[in-house]
This record gives C-alpha cells, structure tokens and sequence, in this order.
C-alpha cells in the first residue's frame, strides 16, 4: 500500500436517539445502554468518553417517521418490537446540555429543508451555535419517508428533485438570516445601547417557496452558519452538496464505488465555483474489533444472534419503499423482476464476504441488516481494521469515517481500545484537537480562526462586515427557484 500523505482522518461516532437505530433489537445484548435514549446523563457520560479520545463530533441521526412500508401500508407494528427508529427523540435539544459538559468534541445534527420554516429553523441553530460557543453543525437532508410526509399534511412525499430545489432556496434563506441580517459590528452592549440601530436590517426574502421578510432574531453566533453537512447521493444530491455542503457523508460497500462518488463530488463542487480542497468526504462505516480475526467475527455472530429480523425488513422498506412480505421467501432478489431491488441486492451479494453464493431472499436480506444496516462492515482485529480504514483514505479518497455503532457505547468503546492508538501510531490520527475548544469549522479545517464560511462558499457573499452601511438585501439569482 503507498504511504498517505493526507491530513489526519476525521472521525465521527454516528448515533441516533432511539434504542435501535441501525440494529432493530440489539438492545437486549448484554451491557447495552440503547434503551437509555432518554437519560441525558447517559449521553454527557458518552460525549466526555468520546471527547476524551479526541472524536471530532457526534454525528446524530434523524428522521421524521415511522418505518411502515413492511407489511404495510402504514403498519408500524413490525417497527415496533426491535425499536426499528422508534421511540426517536429530537437530538438539537440534547446538544447544550453534552457542550456544557464537555470543551471541544462537536455536535452535528440532522434537519430536514422539507417540513422545517427557515426562519425558525434559523433561529434555532444560533442559539444552540451561541449555547455550545460554535460548535454545532448541520447535516442537511430533504426527508425520504412517506409517513414524514402524510404527518405534515401530505397526501405523499414531494417530488425527489423538486425537495432539493426547495432546499436550495431554504438554503439561500437561511444564509441571509445568519450572514446578512446583522452586521459583524451590530452588538456594543455598552451605555449607547446593546445593538446599534444601524445595523440591524430585514432580508425582504421573496421566493417561490418561501416569504421571509426578517430580519433574524439572534445576534451573529460564533459560526453564524453552522458547518454544513449533507448525505444526499442522487445526481440532484450532488449537485446540491456541491453548492452548499462544507462535508458530504457517503456510503458504499466497495472502495471502487465510494471512490468514482468521491471524484465526482469533487468535480461538482469545482465546477459549482468551490475549492475542492476544502469538502470533506466523511464515510460512513461500522467496525467489530477484537484481539483477532476470529475474536471480532465470533463477536459479529454473537451480535447477529439478538437482531430482530422483522424490524430489520421495516428498516429495508422505509429506506426502498418497497414491501418485501408480498415476496415468497423461495425468491431470490438477484434475479426479482423489480430493478430496483435486484439492483441493491446483487450489488450487495457481490460484496459481502461468504454471502456471494447464498440465496438472497427475504431470510439472507434480514440477517444482513440486521447488525449496521446497509453501510460498509469492517470485521477482524486491529491491523485487519486499521489497514482496511487506511484503503478507503488512500484508494477511495475519504477524508474521514462517521462510525456506526452495534451496541453503545460497547463499539466506541473496542474503538478507542483498539483502533484509535493504531490510528494515531501511523499518523493517522491527531493526539489532541487542533483548535481545543474551537468551533466545529475549526475542527474540522484544523486550523484556528477559520470560524465562518470559506470565500468560495455561496453563503459568503451575503456577509456584512464591519463598518459597512446599511444597503437593503436586492432581489438576486437565489430568489428565483
């Protein structure tokens, strides 16, 4: 393997508020602490392990349904018993209460453009980016569940590329908000006044979807916009992550695939006038470690063994929209008159190590989802693992890894054992934050000061600085959509 020359990895512990999230029914393994999803004091004590073993983040997952294709239509009940993403609480409110408790690690936090008002959602984000002193970031997505949908008033979903062009002018919104409406001087806080009178000014937002006069309600927080995260993988995906994002999470079972993904970003954002250099390619992987190969894969059956396989067919229907209990088991889906899910599972049956061969049907299709979902696995001891992680930056161009959990905090916890020191032995890995106690931008970019958005990010333009006079927002390119 040639040696790397890139910066130290990146590295997210990726969880969810909900006993199940990637593992319908793990909860029941022995030590898990899934089903205390509401003990805030559960998730100070993981934030400080975590930040303690210098974590960049914590990456929270989201979502704003139910999980009720299988066995549907609208049927929850096979979601219910393995905790297949429900009970789910909102993470944004357990993020001041983790930075309070800790200094540096950041916080990312999954919003939907879809349902969310920009103006509220706004304000929000600046007061948990003032509460935790920067160190908030935003993973953005459109939402894919139909249940979101029909609880915000929907007959069905919104066409998948009219959400991203929604998102777009959300996006615009929101810039104006957060770097247009106050000035970087508006705030004196002394025997004049708090704010200068002069410094406030509304954004007179008038789009296709949204009318938002302002201005923002909070004074510029240390970011003013959060560091911008975004996972979509369509071609409307791309081109969205590759105007806006500052970090794209990708996953793929091959590091041949994530690779073409990860060139593609790349060109996208060049070509959408951005630097290449500073997107962040964060890929989403799940890691059973132990002493040896063997000691990982008997640990990998063992958890296999607690999966709830009928909350691992809901996951698959909410993620595909496709019902696998109207299939006989006798059917094997490589070879399914439906395109779609051939095409998942031969790409999945041609990748998974000892599953090439077995029959893909709805038994094979549960017991592969059942431990870390659908996102690429890494199984053996330290060196297997470590020079594994070490493929995907060299060969596949990752700049960091959001590690999926099996049980919590049991995998975070083999990780800072027994990958973490490896990690950093070879470089890979920093000893201590760059920035200690900086804003998650800071952390991200390893460098002090580099709090706001890069020049050549489209939020940029709407800064107002120091000194400069109150000129009205004129109507431009970002309200026509």
């Amino acid at each position: 393997m040639a040696p790397t020359t890139r910066k130290k990895l990146i590295l997210n512990a990726f969880v969810m508020q909900t006993p199940g999230h990637l593992n319908p029914g793990i909860f029941r393994y022995p030590g898990d602490q899934g089903t205390k999803y509401k003990d805030i004091n559960n998730w100070i004590a993981l934030a400080q392990k975590l930040e303690k073993a210098k974590f960049h983040a914590i990456f929270f997952a989201d979502v704003l349904g139910g999980y009720d294709v299988y066995k549907g239509p609208a049927n929850l009940e096979p979601a219910l018993p393995g905790s297949s993403q429900i009970p789910l609480i909102d993470p944004l409110y357990t993020v001041p209460a983790l930075a309070a408790a800790t200094k540096s690690i950041g916080f990312g936090v999954t919003v939907s453009t879809t349902y969310e008002p920009p103006y509220s959602l706004a304000r929000r984000f600046s007061t948990v980016d003032h509460l935790t002193n920067g160190r908030i970031a935003w993973n953005i997505v459109t939402s894919y569940l139909d249940s979101a949908a029909r609880n915000f008033g929907l007959d069905t979903q919104i066409e998948h590329d009219e959400r991203y062009r929604i998102a777009d002018e959300f996006l615009h919104v929101t810039y104006k908000l957060w770097e247009g409406s106050w000035r970087e001087d508006a705030v004196s806080a002394d025997a004049t006044g708090y704010t200068k009178a002069d410094a406030v000014r509304q954004i007179h937002h008038k789009g296709k979807h949204f009318q938002v006069p302002g201005p923002h309600l909070c004074e510029p927080s240390p970011q003013r916009t959060p560091y911008l995260f975004q996972a979509g993988t369509s071609a409307a995906g791309k081109k969205f992550a590759a105007q806006h994002a500052e970090a794209v999470f990708v996953s793929g079972q091959t590091i041949d695939l994530v690779a073409i993904s990860v060139k593609s970003l790349r060109e996208e954002a060049l070509s959408a006038g951005r630097d290449p250099n500073e997107f962040k390619i964060i890929m989403g992987i799940l890691v059973i470690v132990a002493e040896t190969d063997e000691a990982a894969y008997a640990k990998f059956e063992e958890l296999k063994s607690y999966g709830d396989r009928e909350g691992a067919l809901a996951l698959f229907g909410g993620w595909t929209s496709y019902d696998l209990s109207t299939y006989s088991n006798d059917e094997d889906f490589r070879f399914t008159k439906t395109p779609t899910i051939q095409s998942i599972v031969t790409r999945w049956a041609s990748t998974v190590p000892g599953k090439k061969d077995l029959k893909w049907n709805k038994d094979t299709i549960a017991d592969y989802l059942a431990v870390g979902g659908v996102g690429a696995k890494i199984i053996g001891s330290t060196k297997t693992v470590v020079d594994e992680l070490e493929r995907w930056v060299v060969d596949g161009g990752v700049d960091g890894f959001n590690f999926a959990n099996v049980t919590i905090p049991g995998t975070f916890d083999d990780i800072i054992e027994f990958v973490l020191p490896e990690l950093t032995k070879r470089g890979l890995f920093h000893e201590d934050y760059e920035v200690p106690g900086g804003t998650v931008r800071e952390a991200y970019t390893a460098t002090a000061g580099w709090k706001r958005l890069s020049e050549s990010h489209p939020g940029s333009k709407y800064f107002w600085r120091a000194g400069e006079e109150k000129q009205p927002f004129l109507e431009d390119a970002s309200t026509k959509h």
